[in-house]
Formats: C-alpha cells, structure tokens, sequence
C-alpha cells in the first residue's frame, strides 16, 4: 500500500481557509493524501465555513482549530499556506516539508461589508469553490505551485 502524502493546511486563524481545504481534501483525495489544519493565531471554527460546507455535502463540524505549534513535528511533504499572514510568519517546520503559498481571499474579511446574510454566504461559497478547484489538482498541482515540472 503506497504511502500518503501528508499536507498541512496553514491560515492565520485557522477558522474558515484551512479548514475547508481540510475538509474538501479528506473528502476528495481522503484516500491519497492524509490532512490536517493549522493556525499560527487560532481562532474557533467559522460558523458560515460549517455551513457553506454542509452545503457542499462536507461536514467539517467536527474539526477543531490548532495551533501550529501542536502540529509541528508532524512529518510532512507540504505546508500550504493558504492566506498571506501565515506564508509571512511560517514556521521552520523539520524534515523535508515544502512550503507552497496558495493565498485565497479571507471570507469574514469580505463579509463585513455585506448588506445581508445571504450576500455573506456568496463570499463563502465562492472561496469555498476555489479552494475545490485547487484540491481537486492536488497532488500535482502543488508541483505547479511549487515551480515543478
């Protein structure tokens, strides 16, 4: 049985980004690739990620925000930053773990500005769809962002 890849997912506040591509990669590569979320700020879980997420068919209630620092032992093939903070603030993680920054816009930032609910949700949903669209390349598609051929 081949080895999974194993890919940390870093944010700021690991509450919406990470936890999504958390979700959408157990759910779609869960087979192939072993994944876990961080923060280097944790923040509790975005109620509006849960819930844009049920939508999609992925249950993410389940999970819990961690610290960076809980996970940074872990021997991994990459962490992917996910949001500008934490590709700025990175830790130095062992072994032989990459790095790759694939930044998403920041849903509650994009929220605040919005006139209902509903019109919040839209921003969720968007980045919640891109982040899809990036798992769904995954494994080779962290090559392209590396710069690997």
């Amino acid at each position: 049985m081949p080895m999974k890849l194993k890919i940390l997912y870093l944010c700021t506040g690991n509450s919406c980004r990470s936890q999504m591509a958390e979700g959408w990669t157990r759910y779609l590569r869960g087979e192939s690739i072993e994944t876990w979320s961080a923060g280097t700020t944790p923040k509790s879980l975005d109620p509006r990620a849960v819930e844009v997420m049920r939508e999609a068919g992925v249950d993410i209630s389940g999970q819990r925000s961690n610290a960076v620092e809980e996970l940074i032992d872990l021997e991994l093939d990459y962490v992917v930053t996910v949001c500008d903070g934490a590709h700025e603030s990175c830790p130095v993680f062992p072994g032989r773990a990459r790095i790759v920054h694939r930044g998403f816009e920041d849903p509650p930032r994009l929220a605040e500005a919005a006139s209902s609910e509903e019109e919040a949700l839209s921003h969720y949903r968007r980045i919640r769809d891109e982040i899809r669209r990036f798992v769904e390349t995954l494994p080779e598609g962290l090559m392209q962002e590396e710069g690997i051929d």
